[in-house]
């Protein structure tokens, strides 16, 4: 394990949204697994720092995978929606994050 040094600045910039889905509450119930939308060159590590130092658990494990933003058409035109990126967050064991107001 690498004791590399990020940028506090950048590690809150790192983590933009939490998706809340249905795919998304499945694997948190299952796994102990989070999922983040994050900035397009977020590498893992980055995305491990900024979860530890922003939610204060400690990290197991990070997937990662793009995805392309649809085409679709407005009128005429043919437009594309963003591309994502998303990040799967599995939290080591006895570690639990909650994004809902209901205290744990």
């Amino acid at each position: 394990m690498s004791n590399v040094q990020f940028d506090e600045g950048r590690l809150m910039q790192v983590l933009v949204a939490p998706i809340v889905s249905e795919k998304g509450t499945l694997a948190a119930e299952k796994n102990n697994t989070m999922l983040f939308k994050v900035l397009q060159d977020a590498t893992k590590p980055e995305i491990k720092a900024a979860v530890e130092l922003l939610f204060n658990v400690k990290v197991a494990a990070v997937n990662v995978l793009n995805q392309k933003g649809k085409a679709k058409r407005f009128g005429k035109t043919v437009g594309r929606r963003d591309h994502v990126r998303k990040a799967y967050v599995t939290l080591q064991q006895g570690q639990e994050l909650s994004f809902g107001g209901e205290a744990v």
